[in-house]
């Protein structure tokens, strides 16, 4: 049997983490668990990089038979972290394996004694949670009740090469381009919904970063 804590963000992080992600390598043994960032009583918001490394090293030393990794949004992502500031024109993807990588690194500097560089898989969400729902656009209007934005949110899908490029602007993240036309979508109870809807399968195909990071979660072995 082989754990993997996942620090999320929030609530809806949370939701997704424990309804639709962890079901998928259960079948291997493999049992992932959500952890909200922060103290409690303090939960949630603020992601600066000094919160999501202090829970990081301390899931890391209190757990030493488990994994750690991280889901957090790259929109709006707080301050402080390593390999920040970005340079200019760098790409999408490029962006955030930037920062996972220094992330990395800076996590390994911290407690090299506890193979964090085979225990720790930093992960960030290109750009948003949101994104992921957009794999599907007809399945992610209908989970909602709203099968009238099939079109209008096919059309946003179609402007990307895949649903994790949509943020081409601070002021059209995914959860944006929703809340627009429909004021009442609830991140928690309606983003929970719609990933069901949408299906991991779904996700994984088309979005690679995101992908990649379930993979990992597929390959992990016990006993580390």
């Amino acid at each position: 049997m082989t754990r993997v804590y996942v620090v999320v963000e929030g609530a809806t992080e949370e939701s997704f983490v424990k309804e639709v992600l962890a079901p998928v390598p259960r079948s291997r043994q493999i049992y992932v668990t959500p952890i909200i960032l922060g103290l409690r009583g303090h939960k949630g918001g603020n992601t600066s990089y000094a919160r999501v490394k202090k829970d990081v090293v301390v899931l890391l030393k209190q757990h030493r038979a488990v994994y750690c990794s991280t889901m957090l949004d790259f929109y709006g992502l707080g301050t402080g972290f390593p390999g920040m500031p970005l340079p200019p024109k760098l790409e999408n993807l490029a962006k955030v394996v930037r920062i996972e990588q220094a992330v990395s690194q800076d996590i390994v500097a911290e407690v090299p004694n506890l193979r964090p560089e085979i225990r720790f898989i930093p992960y960030l969400q290109l750009h948003e949670y949101e994104g992921l729902l957009f794999s599907d656009p007809k399945a992610f209007a209908s989970s909602i009740k709203q099968p009238n934005l099939t079109r209008h949110f096919q059309a946003i899908r179609d402007e990307f090469p895949t649903p994790e490029g949509i943020n081409d602007d601070p002021n059209k993240a995914p959860s944006k381009r929703v809340l627009r036309p429909y004021s009442s979508y609830g991140k928690v109870v309606d983003g929970t919904l719609a990933a069901r809807a949408v299906g991991i399968d779904r996700m994984r195909q088309e979005c690679p970063h995101f992908r990649e990071w379930v993979q990992r979660f597929q390959g992990l072995v016990s006993g580390s």
